[in-house]
């Protein structure tokens, strides 16, 4: 935009450190500077028409629309609101408010903040379109497009809902999308306390948030792998990235969404060790707790005069074996169910104790397009396989991650625990080819591991060798077919084959393969052999689990002879796509040269390798 890749979203972040001086620090100063800011931009946005901003909301504006509605909230001043709601996306929110999932092919994190700003809309004018976006929004999310992590996202992109068993890299879940999911889950945990939504708060915080903090460095992470056989990849603090700076943010944050209040109710959302001032009710209120390497936790009440409240505590979805409580030691009747709350009604007095236990339990949750890529539960704590060191140089074998046999699906028959280990298990002889121990990813640094395996009976076994093989023969074949290959990212093919271009890029390793590209504004250009006189074709291999704007065209001899958009072509698989080549262009040649060319925005490739054959 104007040379710039996201302004507003860099504006944003002024606005919300201006907001937080003001509201947290009392700086009046700060709320003036927002103000004269907020005019600036005005003049910015004001000359354009509706279809110019909207052409311009194509771009990550990040929660701007947030800051403006908060700093009418400051100042009572209605043209903020106004500012707000000129930043409104049409092609987005509009649909989302009707209950279309419009997300497929979106760029996640550009999505999040929009929606958080119309909870604020809501909170400030009770529009109940507002509230409608956000919650179906929230729930589409949470239940299509998340991971058992509770991260969402694929190299920052959604894919379609509930397709996620091949949507496995480096680049899974970035932080920023969990910070403002999680940020998104406090609004609707406040107009409704809903242990859905306090749950799916718990998931993420433990099993995201937390697993992305290195405990000896303090550096956090960008996309938090979910690749199996991955590895975690932490940020250089000098180079700052979005998720640097909500990373930073939200590490701070613990002590937040734990509990909720009205005048006469307590809601416990979360169990972390805290302690509460509640001064209007003149009570402090202590959790004591090593959760989640203690299966319950406790409370106590201190104040000087006894006092009539419910006390609400979250039951939560896994807790499959029940929950007990002790009120002073005597034990309570627990009549709700799994994801929800119990609530205790009575008069507290100083020094009264709750006691609360949760047994965990082993369970798997599964891929919903694939029931048998499983992850494995024990409570609330998704485990990842520990696979080896970082360096392990096994890790590009074909069966570095193993596959578990079993005919058994509940994980207790074929997981142990580890011996002098919290929440540690070990497989018992399933693992094919070798066995493993399971720990709390967010205990998991410094190791190769995975989340996500395969779980395999004695036939599933059989039709996947037997499509193996099949894929091993048509390789075989399509080498027999070949008459020219080019392995890109190497240096002496590159110099047979005449590479070059413009703003190249280059894939060093990925998935131990590299591969060639070009950035926006670039090219790329090799030359190739050919059989004169006879009819060729070219063929490229590609990664069809790649997001974002890759529409490129391919030219022969500067022939375009066709448009390749290799986005989301097929997620978790390298595939081989045929281009055919004109014979005339052939006619008389025993050579061709091949040209990437993106289209305007785009990038070209990466393609991994390169062959002409024999039509």
């Amino acid at each position: 935009m104007n040379g710039i890749w996201s302004p507003f979203y860099t504006h944003h972040k002024v606005f919300a450190g201006l907001r937080d001086a003001y509201r947290l620090c009392g700086n009046k100063k700060a709320l003036t500077l927002e103000a004269k800011f907020a005019a600036w931009v005005e003049t910015i946005v004001s000359p354009l028409t509706e279809e110019q901003m909207q052409e311009m909301l194509r771009c990550e504006f990040g929660g701007i629309q947030e800051t403006f509605a908060q700093l009418y909230e400051d100042t009572g001043n209605k043209k903020y609101l106004d500012l707000a709601r000129v930043f409104h996306h049409k092609a987005i929110v509009d649909p989302l408010a009707k209950g279309e999932d419009v997300l497929p092919g979106k760029h996640g994190n550009t999505q999040i903040p929009k929606l958080n700003a119309y909870a604020v809309f809501y909170e400030l004018t009770g529009n109940e379109q507002d509230r409608r976006a956000t919650e179906f929004f929230w729930n589409t999310v949470v239940d299509h497009h998340s991971y058992v992590t509770g991260g969402n996202g694929n190299h920052e992109y959604f894919g379609e809902p509930d397709k996620l068993r091949n949507r496995l890299s480096e680049g899974t879940t970035e932080t920023c999308n969990v910070y403002n999911m999680l940020k998104l889950s406090e609004h609707l945990f406040l107009w409704k306390p809903d242990a859905r939504v306090a749950d799916y708060f718990e998931r993420a915080l433990f099993n995201h948030i937390l697993s992305t903090q290195h405990p000896e460095t303090g550096r956090v992470i960008y996309n938090l792998s979910l690749e199996m056989g991955g590895r975690k990849y932490y940020q250089n603090p000098y180079s700052f990235t979005c998720c640097v700076g909500s990373g930073m943010e939200t590490h701070s944050k613990y002590g937040g969404s734990i509990y909720y209040h009205n005048n006469t109710e307590l809601y416990v959302s979360q169990y972390i060790a805290s302690e509460v001032d509640w001064k209007e009710q003149g009570i402090k209120f202590t959790q004591t707790t090593k959760f989640p390497e203690e299966q319950g936790t406790s409370f106590t009440f201190q104040m000087k005069k006894a006092k009539e409240l419910t006390l609400h505590l979250r039951y939560p979805h896994w807790a499959e074996q029940g929950i007990e409580i002790l009120v002073n030691g005597k034990k309570q009747a627990v009549n709700s169910q799994p994801g929800s709350f119990v609530s205790i009604k009575r008069k507290w007095k100083n020094g009264d104790r709750v006691e609360l236990k949760f047994p965990f339990a082993l369970r798997l949750e599964s891929m919903p397009d694939d029931a048998d890529r499983i992850a494995v539960f024990y409570g609330p704590v998704v485990l990842a396989g520990d696979l080896g060191p970082n360096d392990d140089e096994n890790a590009t074998s074909p069966d570095y991650v193993p596959v578990f046999m079993s005919e058994e699906r509940d994980p207790n028959a074929w997981l142990e625990p580890v011996a002098g280990q919290v929440n540690a298990f070990k497989t018992k002889e399933i693992g094919k080819p070798r066995d493993i121990v399971f720990k709390p990813f967010y205990q998991t640094h410094d190791r190769r591991y995975s989340i996500y395996f395969d779980l395999f009976n004695e036939q599933k076994w059989k039709e996947f060798q037997a499509a193996y093989q099949a894929e091993l023969e048509r390789k075989k074949k399509l080498e027999a077919m070949t008459f020219d290959a080019f392995q890109p990212g190497e240096m002496q093919p590159e110099r047979d084959h005449n590479f070059t271009g413009d703003k190249l890029n280059l894939e060093d390793n990925f998935r131990g393969r590299k591969a060639r590209g070009a950035e926006r504004g670039g090219w790329v250009a090799f030359d190739m052999k050919v059989m004169k006189g006879q009819p060729m074709a070219l063929v490229l291999e590609y990664w069809g689990g790649y997001t974002g704007s890759k529409t490129f065209d391919i030219l022969v001899n500067d022939i375009k002879i066709a448009t390749e958009n290799i986005s989301g072509k097929r997620d978790g698989e390298f595939l081989d796509i045929q281009y055919n080549i004109p014979d005339e262009l052939t006619a008389d040649n025993d050579k061709v040269t091949i040209k990437l060319m993106p289209h305007e925005g785009h990038r070209a490739g990466p393609f991994f390798y390169a062959r002409t054959i024999k039509r």
